[in-house]
């Protein structure tokens, strides 16, 4: 059993800040790419930043300069520290990571999702 279990959303006013962490936990023998997406109303899924075992990351356009996703391996958590968030930025937000477990077998976790709410 893997689970990953996500903190940090809430409300916040248009141009403040939020930090969201995940943290994995379970039979986990390694962990590959991990990332967050985040998800509007009546939409699919969409990538929000993800970073590989090694640290290297990549960000959706909309959130380059304001987003920052970092990881620590030793916690088994991913973090995405939010900036200048906008009203658009207003959406569930979850967790995802390749994790090979301890039998081997490698799988795509999911997190709960966490609500981001930018409003004044």
């Amino acid at each position: 059993q893997v689970q990953l279990v996500e903190s940090g959303g809430g409300l916040v006013q248009p141009g403040g800040s939020l930090r969201l962490s995940c943290a994995a936990s379970g039979n986990i023998f390694s962990i590959n790419d991990m990332g967050w997406y985040r998800q509007f109303p009546g939409k699919q899924r969409e990538l929000v930043a993800d970073i590989t075992s090694g640290g290297s990351t990549n960000y959706a356009d909309s959130v380059k300069g304001r987003f920052t996703i970092s990881r620590d391996n030793a916690k088994n958590t991913v973090y995405l520290q939010m900036n200048s968030l906008k009203p658009e930025d207003t959406a569930v937000y979850y967790c995802n990571a390749g994790i090979l477990t301890t039998m081997r077998i490698e799988y795509d976790y999911w997190g709960q999702g966490t609500q981001v709410t930018v409003s004044s």
